[in-house]
């Protein structure tokens, strides 16, 4: 049964909701990919499918549109897929479980994806239109956007002919992005060496969790709590009083979602136990009274580990312990510069969003998504990180390295989608920069001369369990695109 037949525009929802029946987290993306090509195919439609599984589909111009300027319509098709920690839902086999209320769509227990299902529901409504103005449509479906824009990184556009793109990849309706920054993904690695557990010792599990979370992109400036670096310096307190041992640790779930939540099994000695307990009790308050008008649902707690849980005999070593707490305590985390020319606007951050044990490799590696709208900032970034790594003995890969997009004050497709926004609408659309990043800097790094606008409906808490799309913004923004594509 159909959750979201009724609602305006209809076949864009229609398309919404068949994407978000198909398994579509980064990294997880085969079956949507080859929807995408069936969806060509069915319809006589030029496409391309590559290896990286992006999916370019072209249509040709409707009657007395032959001579106007070609467009690219572009999104991904990739979402970043978390739950909530009794959702019962398996993200990479499962589709959501859609739900209505008042003006939301949202998802039971999970992210929605509307960043960027719903350009790719915009995209297929129009190829699947016959009654709709519009040049040609060069329409590009990217991977893996939210792990590093792989995707883009990897496509081959030299078949289009375009040089003018529409990227449906902003979450705020009524602004037009014209710039953003670039990033990276780094993974910094530290060894663990492993002893042998003391026979008069228990296992406590200590848990940070109930943060707000968001995009570690257009949320970072709010200051948010960040769940990994709140249980390191838990941790770190816990190692001024006491000697525990990790036995297992893990946090987070996407290196560009702030994470709200993460855990550490650890072992003390069966006479420290109701100390630990007292002085985590004291640091809950303590940070509780700290982020008290920023996270009110903020816990953290220590509760015995059943035995039976217990996978090993093996615990960290003294000194590993100690390295990676002092890692996770001492490492940079959210904003590290503000613009000086645009006020408000993030220049450079980084977000610690996954902290895991591989205890196959013998490391724990906490995973970091890097931003600067400059840079050389983000390469002294990189290199701040390398060196802190390399003092706590591990090290640091760098991966999704993208280059940032910079803003064209000669944009003739900004001026009239300025003029079609005010002609429509009867008042002025912003025009900013953004901190997270788009693909419009890859792409016209592969299309010199790409004249480049995001746009997009209303969608709030991307990348949470609380990810809403707003349904008469789709509508408006589904007009204006309509608009957009009638210009001659």
């Amino acid at each position: 049964m159909s959750v979201l037949e009724n609602l305006e525009p209809r076949n864009v929802f229609h398309y919404f909701e068949q994407i978000c029946q198909i398994p579509h987290g980064s990294g997880n993306l085969d079956r949507i990919s080859a929807y995408l090509e069936q969806f060509a195919k069915d319809r006589g439609l030029f496409h391309i499918r590559d290896q990286a599984n992006n999916v370019i589909i072209v249509k040709e111009a409707t009657a007395g549109y032959e001579d106007t300027e070609p467009v690219i319509l572009q999104g991904h098709m990739d979402m970043v897929a978390v739950k909530e920690p009794d959702c019962d839902l398996d993200l990479a086999k499962d589709g959501l479980r859609l739900q209505v209320e008042g003006d939301f769509v949202s998802a039971k227990g999970t992210s929605l994806g509307g960043d960027d299902g719903i350009a790719v529901a915009y995209i297929l409504a129009l190829l699947d239109a016959d009654d709709i103005p519009h040049p040609r449509i060069e329409a590009v479906i990217t991977t893996d956007e939210e792990v590093g824009m792989d995707g883009a990184v990897a496509i081959d556009l030299s078949m289009l002919t375009a040089k003018r793109m529409l990227n449906i990849d902003s979450e705020e309706e009524g602004i037009l992005l014209t710039s953003c920054a670039g990033g990276l993904r780094a993974d910094c690695r530290l060894p663990i060496t492993l002893t042998d557990r003391p026979n008069d010792s228990v296992c406590m599990e200590i848990s940070v969790g109930g943060l707000a979370g968001g995009h570690s992109g257009t949320e970072i400036n709010k200051e948010r709590g960040n769940a990994i670096k709140m249980l390191g310096t838990a941790l770190q307190q816990l190692l001024e009083r006491m000697e525990l041992h990790i036995v297992d640790i893990s946090g987070g779930e996407k290196d560009n979602a702030i994470p709200i939540a993460a855990h550490a099994v650890v072992c003390v000695a069966k006479s420290g136990q109701k100390e630990l307990v007292q002085a985590l009790e004291r640091i809950a308050q303590e940070t509780k009274k700290e982020y008290q008008s920023k996270e009110k649902k903020l816990y953290i707690s220590a509760v015995p580990y059943e035995e039976d849980k217990v996978k090993t005999e093996q615990i960290f070593g003294k000194e590993s312990t100690a390295r990676l707490v002092g890692f996770l305590t001492t490492m940079p985390n959210g904003v590290m510069a503000m613009s000086a020319d645009i006020e408000g606007l993030v220049e450079t951050s980084l977000n610690a969003g996954i902290l895991r044990y591989e205890c196959e490799k013998g490391e724990a590696v906490v995973s970091f998504a890097v931003r600067s709208a400059i840079e050389t900032s983000k390469e002294k970034l990189k290199l701040w990180l390398r060196t802190l790594t390399r003092a706590f003995g591990g090290k640091m890969d760098t991966h999704g390295d993208y280059p940032g997009w910079q803003y064209n004050p000669d944009s003739r497709l900004r001026a009239d989608m300025i003029r079609i926004y005010q002609e429509l609408f009867g008042k002025e659309v912003r025009v900013e920069a953004l901190h997270a990043g788009l693909e419009c800097g890859v792409m016209i790094s592969k299309i010199p001369g790409l004249d480049c606008v995001s746009f997009g409906p209303d969608i709030f808490d991307i990348h949470t369990t609380d990810e809403r799309l707003s349904i008469s913004s789709t509508k408006r923004m589904w007009d204006y695109l309509l608009a957009i594509l009638k210009q001659k």
